[in-house]
């Protein structure tokens, strides 16, 4: 008996799996490249792969910087600064008759704003008295028995000399400390100014008198 192969007709279960086994190849190698985009490789508990983190913005402060120093402010009791002292040149009187001693004196005021302290003793005073350029007389010239006087200046509270200096209207020199006398100042009206300074700073404006 002889047989023919029906082209037309069912085909082998051997086929049937052949396929459902690509089909199932295909869908397994679908679900890998999902879940190779879903879970990058290289990557771990979702961390990035380049662990590198990027470079600070130069617009951020940086942390480690230095701090800027704070201006410390005015110390009280600290010595005086000479921009903030005022000294003032203080006359009894503006004119003097024959034989009447002009009485010198003077007064420090502090002009800031914290209290300080000076040198306002009298081995830091100079009166100093002239008469156009010509100056007639200076307290250090013969002076004795100086002393320091460390002074506290509260703002705007002026102090003044406690005893007045006598000018016996007579010129100075270090050379003439020891002469029984000495030469008398012109008088009859004379014009003479009286500057002052007190730990080297001086009175901006000189006080004007007069001695007949």
């Amino acid at each position: 008996m002889s047989t023919t192969k029906n082209s037309g007709g069912r085909q082998s279960s051997t086929v049937y799996r052949r396929r459902r086994l690509m089909v199932g190849l295909g869908l397994l190698a679908v679900l890998v490249i999902i879940v190779l985009i879903i879970v990058k490789p290289g990557s771990s508990r979702g961390e990035p792969v380049d662990p590198t983190p990027p470079a600070a913005s130069a617009s951020a402060p940086a942390t480690d910087a230095a701090p800027k120093p704070t201006p410390e402010p005015a110390v009280a009791g600290a010595p005086c600064v000479a921009a903030h002292v005022q000294v003032e040149a203080i006359t009894d009187a503006v004119k003097y008759e024959p034989g009447k001693l002009p009485q010198l004196s003077l007064s420090v005021t502090n002009t800031g704003d914290t209290s300080c302290t000076i040198n306002a003793g009298t081995s830091k005073q100079v009166f100093t008295i002239s008469s156009g350029k010509d100056v007639y007389w200076t307290s250090t010239d013969c002076q004795q028995d100086s002393a320091d006087q460390a002074v506290l200046l509260e703002p705007g509270d002026p102090i003044s000399s406690t005893t007045p200096v006598a000018w016996q209207r007579v010129r100075s020199a270090k050379d003439t400390c020891d002469a029984d006398t000495r030469d008398a100042a012109p008088a009859g009206g004379a014009s003479y100014h009286l500057r002052v300074s007190v730990d080297g700073i001086e009175s901006e404006t000189p006080k004007q008198f007069l001695l007949y």
